[in-house]
Parts: C-alpha cells; sequence; structure tokens
C-alpha cells in the first residue's frame, strides 16, 4: 500500500487481529465525517482515499440547521462558522422581472431549530473535518483505489491493486459512481438535461452590482436558475448558473457550451445577467442523482453519502445528508458502547439494522423532494405565474414546509417528522 506526505498507513492485522475497527473507502466530506465520528466513540478507522492527497474542489455549500446541529454536536461548529458566513435570509426571486417571491428570515430559523443556517466553500468545510481527523488519530491513507469487495465470518474486506483492507464493517463513502453501489442495486446515475456553471471570485468583483452580501438569494425562472451568496467572511462571492440544455436534452455530446448557457438567461433580469461574464466559462457541470433503494447495507459493507443517495441539488443537502449519515450509524454505536460492549464486543449487525431502518427512507424523501422542487423553480408561462401567486402568498414565518428537513436528525423511524404536503 501506497501513503503520501503525513499519511500513513498500519499493517492491516496484528497476530490476526483487525488493527482497525472500520474501513471507510473515500475521503470526501462524507467519509470524513463518518470516519471523525467513529473515532470520537472510541474505535480506530482508516480512511482509504484513492488521489495522491485528500482534498476537495468546488465552490459554494449551504449547510442548514440540521447539519450545523450535528457539527456543533462534534466539536466543530466554532471553526465552521469562523470560515463560512451566517447570511441574514434566503431570498427567492422571479428570475425574470426580478421581483420578490418570498424568503426565510434565517435568524428565525436558527432561533426555531437551534443551530445556524451557514454557507462555506466545499474545501474550508473539508478541510475542518481533515483537521479535526488528524487530530483524533485517524488513519488516513493515499492512493488507494479500491476495485472490489469481499465479506466472510463478520467481516469485509476491500480490495485494492496494493493488497486488501479488512475490518468488522467497511464503509462506501465512494461518490455517486460508487464500486460498493453494485452490491445493492444494478441501477445507474440518473443523468438530466440540466448543466451547473459555477464561480467564486473575490468580493471586489461583484461591488458595482449591487448584489447582497447578507443574503442566500436564487432567481427562479424558465428552465434556468441563478444562486448567489457571500463566501469566506465576505471576502469572495459564490455564485451557480443552472440551465436546461437543449443539446443534452437532445442526447448531443456538445452539450452546456458557454453559447447555450447565455441563451438560457438572455431573458432574464438585469441582475441575473449582470452576474453571468463572472461564472467560470471553462468548465459546467451535467446534473446527476440517483433512484432511492430501500437497502444500504448488506453484511458488514454500508453505503454511505452520495453512494446511497445522491441528490439534485436544489434543496442544498447533498452534502447534508452525508454528514447525517454519519451521524446516526456513530449514534446507534454508542448507544451499544454505553451499554457495556467493547470495540471488540460491538454487535455491528444490529448497529447497520438500525442504521439502514432510519437513513433511506429519510433520503427518499430529500431526492424525490429535490426533484420536484426544481421543477417548481423551471417553471415557464402559466405555471410560472402560478407558482409566483403561490410563493407570494406564503407567510415567511410558515415553516411547514422545512420542519421535516431541518428538525433534529431522527435516530429510528418513529423519530423520523410527519412529511410536508405538497401545494
Amino acid at each position: 500500500m501506497t501513503a503520501h506526505s503525513t499519511e500513513k498507513a498500519v499493517d492491516n492485522a496484528v497476530d490476526g487481529v483487525d488493527a482497525v475497527d472500520v474501513v471507510v473507502v473515500g475521503g470526501g466530506i462524507g467519509g470524513l465525517a463518518n470516519a471523525l465520528a467513529l473515532t470520537q466513540k472510541g474505535l480506530r478507522v482508516r480512511v482509504l482515499e484513492r488521489a495522491a492527497e485528500f482534498g476537495e474542489v468546488g465552490a459554494g455549500l449551504q449547510i442548514a440547521p440540521n447539519c450545523t446541529r450535528i457539527l456543533d454536536h462534534w466539536g466543530l461548529l466554532d471553526e465552521v462558522r469562523s470560515l463560512g458566513v451566517l447570511p441574514e435570509n434566503i431570498v427567492m426571486k422571479d428570475a425574470v422581472d426580478g421581483s420578490e417571491l418570498t424568503r426565510l428570515d434565517l435568524k428565525d430559523v436558527e432561533a426555531r431549530y437551534g443551530a445556524p443556517y451557514l454557507v462555506i466553500h466545499r474545501s474550508d468545510l473539508h478541510g475542518v473535518l481533515l483537521r479535526a481527523c488528524r487530530r483524533a488519530g485517524v488513519d488516513l491513507v493515499t492512493d488507494v483505489a479500491v476495485t472490489g469487495y469481499e465479506q466472510e465470518d463478520g467481516r469485509a474486506t476491500a480490495i485494492h491493486a496494493g493488497g486488501r483492507e479488512t475490518a468488522p464493517v467497511v464503509i462506501a463513502a465512494d461518490g455517486i459512481h460508487s464500486v460498493a453501489r453494485p452490491l445493492l442495486s444494478d441501477d445507474e446515475p440518473v443523468s438530466s438535461s440540466y448543466v451547473a456553471y459555477r464561480g467564486a471570485v473575490p468580493a471586489t468583483q461583484v461591488e458595482a452590482l449591487g448584489v447582497s452580501m447578507r443574503d442566500v438569494v436564487v432567481y427562479v425562472g424558465p428552465k434556468c436558475h441563478f444562486v448567489q451568496y457571500p463566501l469566506r467572511s465576505g471576502e469572495m462571492f459564490n455564485q451557480v448558473a443552472v440551465f436546461e440544455s437543449p443539446k443534452a436534452r437532445a442526447g448531443e455530446e456538445d452539450w452546456g457550451t458557454p453559447d447555450e448557457l447565455d441563451h438560457a438567461f438572455a431573458d432574464t433580469c438585469e441582475e441575473v445577467r449582470a452576474g453571468l461574464p463572472l461564472m467560470w466559462r471553462d468548465r459546467w457541470w451535467r446534473m446527476f442523482d440517483r433512484e432511492p433503494i430501500p437497502t444500504w447495507v448488506t453484511g458488514r459493507i454500508a453505503l454511505s453519502g452520495d453512494s446511497a443517495h445522491a441528490p439534485l441539488q436544489y434543496l442544498a443537502q447533498g452534502a447534508v445528508m452525508a454528514i447525517e449519515d454519519a451521524y446516526v450509524l456513530s449514534e446507534h454505536v454508542a448507544a451499544q458502547l454505553a451499554a457495556g460492549m467493547g470495540a471488540d464486543g460491538l454487535d455491528w449487525d444490529a448497529a447497520l439494522a438500525a442504521y439502514g431502518a432510519v437513513r433511506p427512507e429519510h433520503c427518499r424523501r430529500v431526492l424525490t423532494t429535490a426533484r420536484a422542487w426544481g421543477e417548481l423553480w423551471h417553471h415557464v408561462g402559466d405555471e410560472r405565474l402560478w407558482r409566483n401567486e403561490v410563493m407570494r402568498s406564503r407567510d415567511v414565518h410558515d415553516y411547514s414546509f422545512v420542519d421535516w428537513l431541518y428538525g433534529p436528525t431522527a435516530l429510528t423511524p418513529d423519530e423520523e417528522p410527519t412529511m410536508f404536503a405538497p401545494a
């Protein structure tokens, strides 16, 4: 096995005893969250990352109270808060005429749910988790690409070119193209015809545009939307432009090009069109999600994060769900440890069953609601006018549409809140 920089692996077993209690495959936000949560409970965890070093790419993330509550539980919220921004509102506007449709008062949200709504650069959140894992003593290993799995005798093995990693449990947090998911489902990622452009720039570049440095602003428009919010204590400004690509819809290869971007937003308001030149125009992303599946655990192998439930981004819950997965599994482990079971006597089958009893159904709700929310955002013609009327009629202190998301993360099915009633 190869390891880089300060990350170093120890031998897999000593005298026939597993050197670690858990192997986590994938060193992204979800993988590190699992490693940290279980290490904080006293387990020995090894993370296998396929890249040469740990890191994240991308731009901004929104993390709602159901996530910041967990980060606080892990002792990380102060550091996360220092690197991010606490916006005052989420403001939804019509992308065509620029008028306000509705808003969430995020100070009121924090008071209601007991945790803040925060925006942060993806790499900053990943860095917080990585530093916490190092402090906790997680065994972090790079340059290991897992290609398959085996299991027998109450243990699971991750197979890679350099050898094998065996532990009582393997957690596959290896993303939307997970190597482990075919053990549970033969489905493929679902490709939409929507394309995302991103851009995080110094705040000085948007000073003349009249943007809000206090809010998350979402412009919803015909088959397109545009998101803006500050990052890094207001020193950066993040923008996301999403639109339906005619070429992608037609199955053509050169989908999502900058000319399609400009055409998609040609009839939007001045505020949106002013932000488009600042997008990164040398890269763009097709939007994928996964169909919900009811089972994430097979034997001693468990899916976590995007490998289990990659969503479309309309609810801003992708990274949040991954962190919730880690929290739920670790809390079921902690309950057994509190009952007097040591790590060697842990009933992993019971812990994994408890995890699998609650998380797939919650995430099914998120995946299906995200799809419906995206359809609502992108209405055209009379449907757009209906949507605007419905949103303008909402009481700004009505939380029935987010209570099921932002409240405490359910540990058991009976704790899962009642779903909202769609309009």
